[in-house]
C-alpha cells in the first residue's frame, strides 16, 4: 500500500490537510500556508521504507522519530503524535488558526 493510501485510510489524518514537498508527506491543521508545524512528516526512504520526523522549528528543522518498513507503520506513528484536540482542518493560515484557538479558551 502506497503511503498516500494508508494516509487516506486513516480517519484522523483524513480530516486533516495533506501537503507534499521534497518528497515528504505532511499534514496541517489549516489549508493555508504557512502550514502548522506540530504534525510528523513522512519521507519516503530511497532504500525502502519510510522515516518519520517531528517538525522543530519548520518543516527542514526536524527531529528523527523513527524508520518503518511500511506505510502503515509510519502513518501509525504519525497518529501516535497527533496534537491533542487534532480535529478538522482550519479553513485558513497558522494565524488565523491561532487567534480562533485563542477565542476558543476564553469560554
Amino acid at each position: 500500500m502506497t503511503l498516500v493510501r494508508a494516509a487516506y485510510a486513516e480517519p484522523l489524518l483524513r480530516q486533516l490537510y495533506p501537503w507534499t514537498s521534497h518528497w515528504r508527506l505532511g499534514f496541517s491543521r489549516c489549508t493555508a500556508f504557512p502550514f502548522t508545524m506540530d504534525i510528523p512528516l513522512v519521507y519516503g526512504c530511497s532504500v525502502g521504507g519510510y522515516r518519520v520526523e517531528q517538525p522543530k522549528s519548520g518543516p527542514y528543522d526536524t527531529e528523527w522519530i523513527g524508520d518503518t518498513s511500511t506505510a502503515q507503520e509510519a502513518v501509525a506513528m504519525v497518529v501516535e503524535r497527533l496534537p491533542p484536540g487534532c480535529g478538522p482542518a482550519f479553513i485558513g493560515t497558522t494565524e488565523d488558526l491561532a487567534a480562533y484557538e485563542r477565542t476558543q479558551d476564553t469560554r
